[in-house]
Order: structure tokens, then C-alpha cells, then sequence
């Protein structure tokens, strides 16, 4: 039925989701690093819930953890 629809294209796999943290706007980033230089030792736990707080979004802490280390490494520059 896909390749009658879409040929062989079709029966390719698609690509996986998003590649980058689509979620961790600049704005929401930068409101982290700002928390963070507030109150140094806020864990990933509390800027999980800081960001849903704010921005009503739910983000993996990981995620979090990535944003900010990309974050310093662009400030290293």
C-alpha cells in the first residue's frame, strides 16, 4: 500500500525526531543559567520544575543538563 502511494520513497524509513533541544529556547536557557547564577546549587530536579513554572513546558532533566554545558562551552569562546 505505501510504495502504490508514495513509490519507493515510501517505504524508506523517516527520519528520527528532532536533532536539536527544541524545546530550550535561548529564553529559557539564559532564565536557567540566570537561576543558576542566583542560587548556585539548584539541582536538575528544581530547574525542572522552574521551567515548567514558567514556561508550562516539561523537559527531561538531561535535556537540561545538555542545554547548559552548551551554554558554557559557547561562553568559553
Amino acid at each position: 500500500m505505501a510504495y502504490e502511494q508514495g513509490g519507493l520513497p515510501a517505504l524508506l524509513p523517516h527520519k528520527p525526531g528532532p536533532r536539536r533541544a527544541h524545546k530550550l529556547s535561548e529564553e529559557v536557557v539564559e532564565a536557567l543559567g540566570e537561576a543558576l547564577e542566583e542560587e548556585p546549587t539548584l539541582g536538575t530536579a528544581q530547574l525542572v520544575g522552574l521551567v515548567e513554572e514558567r514556561f508550562g513546558i516539561s523537559v527531561h532533566p538531561r535535556s537540561i543538563e545538555r542545554a547548559l554545558a552548551r551554554q558554557e562551552k559557547k561562553r568559553r569562546r
